[in-house]
């Protein structure tokens, strides 16, 4: 089958043919022989229902299949007359043409994405100076008292007063919503700290103020978004009953308290505790440190240092994200005239293609730094990042993972992992030398 097959650049290719009717035919008879051989008409028997029979009946269904057979025929040639390999190719081909003649032939145009090939050049010596991060003494000591704090024994107050903000209040609730009692919203002696935002929106400001064996009914709304279906956006009652308020023990920082702090260090003091402390915030400081500062200024240098071809299909794909985006803040009166004007659109989609040539840019020198570098991350560290966050944020990590799968978002996490690990890695070796 003849066809036109041509490098626009490294990473662009276009596929150009006339598909005769004669070829579809042949097609058209092949596919419907291997269908009659599994079909089960009525009044004819499995595997012998006549080709003519079957043409007739599914004749839109084979043709389709017919044409992509040839079509699939063609772009396997092609590539391989491009020497492009399919590990090679960027997303799904797509038809810039499709156009049936009257006499039965298709004219198809078909542009092929590839992976372009990114020379880093000499990537190392663009790396940033890269300064040590230190930790001020005083910062240490401030650290050190909040997790004193933080692990000190609740006690009760003194004397019998009312509720006040970041107070502890011991309490007993059970929720209501139209009158019935739901699973997950009851609890005895609770120790809420309120303030702490812990509870649903509204429900800790109701508590201050309640005194002692008091019971207090408090009227709240389910956010929108949560967790549980059942209950989101829905108003609901806890009759509340408050026993006692307690606080925080004075804080005591000795060595009892370090090896507390620490159960995994043998012989721990509060000098040793001070030194994982410093540890600690040091690389907290030089994360933070790599993140906004050096991260966006490397990988910005080797944007404008490096240049190669990009797939074209890719940057379409970021300019429809980064306007999608845009026409989500926009007001409805805005994305009218949007809809009225296709030039405003078109406008707006140049102004884009700049950022999102950069942001594709950036994640093919990401992928290549990568290679170069031998850094890997695997399904199994992004399936624990994710379960960690989950749990960070009281959600449940099954159904996040499954929430991030179903959206697509598993591979941006899983190359933004990539980013992080590979660029942290050459400031690290600069920070060394």
């Amino acid at each position: 089958m003849e066809f036109n097959a041509n490098r626009v650049d490294d990473a662009n290719a276009v596929i150009t043919s006339t598909i005769s009717a004669e070829v579809i035919e042949t097609n058209l008879d092949k596919v419907a022989k291997q269908a009659a051989k599994t079909m089960d008409i009525q009044g004819f028997r499995k595997g012998k229902v006549p080709v003519s029979v079957v043409k007739q009946r599914y004749s839109d269904k084979l043709r389709e299949d017919a044409e992509g057979e040839a079509l699939r025929g063609i772009l396997a040639d092609a590539l391989k007359e491009l020497d492009i390999k399919n590990e090679d190719i960027v997303g799904e081909p797509t038809f810039s043409k499709y156009d049936k003649k009257e006499d039965g032939s298709i004219e198809v145009e078909v542009k092929v994405a590839c992976k372009p090939n990114v020379d880093l050049g000499d990537y190392k010596a663009l790396v940033p100076a890269v300064e040590d991060k230190t930790v001020d003494a005083k910062d240490i000591d401030a650290r050190l008292q909040e997790m004193a704090s933080a692990s000190a024994p609740l006690q009760k107050i003194a004397r019998k007063r009312m509720v006040r903000d970041q107070d502890h209040a011991v309490i007993d609730f059970e929720g209501f919503v139209d009158g019935v009692a739901f699973e997950g919203g009851k609890a005895e002696k609770y120790p809420l700290q309120v303030g702490s935002g812990s509870f649903i929106p509204g429900f800790e400001e109701q508590v201050i103020g309640m005194k002692y064996e008091e019971q207090k009914d408090i009227t709240v709304t389910f956010p929108t978004e949560y967790q549980s279906k059942d209950l989101a956006g829905k108003e609901a009652v806890f009759k509340v009953t408050l026993h006692e308020i307690q606080e925080k023990a004075a804080a005591e920082i000795n060595d009892e308290f370090a090896a507390k702090m620490l159960p995994g260090e043998e012989g721990a003091t509060v000098e040793t505790l001070k030194a994982k402390i410093e540890e600690q915030m040091k690389n907290e400081a030089k994360g933070t440190y790599y993140r906004d500062e050096l991260k966006p200024a490397y990988l910005d240098k080797l944007v404008e240092e490096l240049n190669f071809a990009l797939p074209e299909s890719v940057v379409e794909q970021e300019v429809n994200f980064s306007l999608n985006n845009k026409v989500r803040t926009m007001s409805e009166d805005e994305i009218k005239a949007l809809q009225e004007d296709a030039a405003k659109v078109e406008s707006m989609r140049d102004e884009l293609k700049e950022d999102a040539e950069k942001s594709v840019k950036a994640t093919f020198i990401v992928d290549a730094l990568a290679k170069a570098e031998g850094v890997e991350v695997n399904d199994q560290e992004v399936t624990q990042v994710i379960y960690y966050e989950a749990m960070q944020t009281g959600q449940n990590p099954q159904e996040v993972l499954k929430q991030y799968q179903d959206a697509g978002y598993l591979p941006a996490i899983k190359m933004s992992m990539i980013e992080d690990k590979v660029i942290t890695k050459l400031l690290d070796e600069k920070l060394g030398k």
